[in-house]
């Protein structure tokens, strides 16, 4: 499969992940924010992931949330970190990487739970989701900062995979850290944005993410 952007570090691949994942060769660490469907009324589902249809203040997603999707992201890496998996059909897990947005009061959860398939104490990351990162690019995106923070508990992680790369924070994070890492999206605007991102000669720490 041809990639749709490809560094010494980075292929970013267009197309839907339950096609290419059977492609891809072997990874270390997964480490990704899923699409998930959940009660919209307070509007924040409602932009969780372009493409999911409302059904009386539902959203419901063409990825489901269990069944044989589920079991092949859990097959594709040793290493597991899946942002939003207390709404997956996930295995019990103790080693809970958890984000405190520091955004009290506002309408939004006040932390997101990163399910991982390690053992440790749980551990907890404190950085502002609010009015930090430049603006959105996408959706959901998620702090570089965070995703950093992620992939350094597993420093022997070589090469990263995130399958719903969004605008390749993830990637943007490993190649910093001086990983490899293989980004997979569905929407060809956030594989163009992403490619960009990764293209350029100096990466902001800060910049737009997610």
């Amino acid at each position: 499969m041809t990639p749709y952007y490809e560094d010494d570090a980075v292929a970013i691949y267009h197309g839907d992940c339950r096609d290419v994942l059977p492609e891809v060769g072997s990874v270390d660490v997964l480490l990704t924010d899923p699409p998930y469907g959940v009660l919209s009324e307070n509007g924040s589902a409602a932009t969780r992931r372009s493409g999911g249809n409302r059904d009386n203040g539902r959203v419901e997603w063409d990825v489901a949330p269990d069944g044989p999707f589920i079991e092949l992201l859990l097959s594709v890496a040793p290493v597991l970190m899946i942002l939003g998996g207390c709404h997956l059909a996930l295995p019990p897990t103790v080693g809970y990487l958890v984000w405190d947005k520091q955004i009290d009061g506002l309408n939004f959860g006040e932390v997101e739970y990163c399910w991982t398939n390690q053992r440790f104490a749980p551990r907890v990351f404190r950085y502002r989701a609010v009015g930090v990162d430049g603006g959105k690019v996408h959706p959901t995106q998620k702090p570089e900062a965070l995703m950093l923070w992620c992939l350094s508990r597993f420093a022997d992680a070589g090469v990263v995979l995130d399958p719903f790369m969004g605008s390749g924070t993830t990637l943007v994070a490993a190649k910093r850290l001086g990983r490899k890492a293989i980004g997979i999206e569905r929407e060809e605007k956030y594989c163009e944005i992403a490619a960009k991102r990764l293209a350029q000669g100096a990466l902001d720490l800060f910049g737009p993410a997610a």
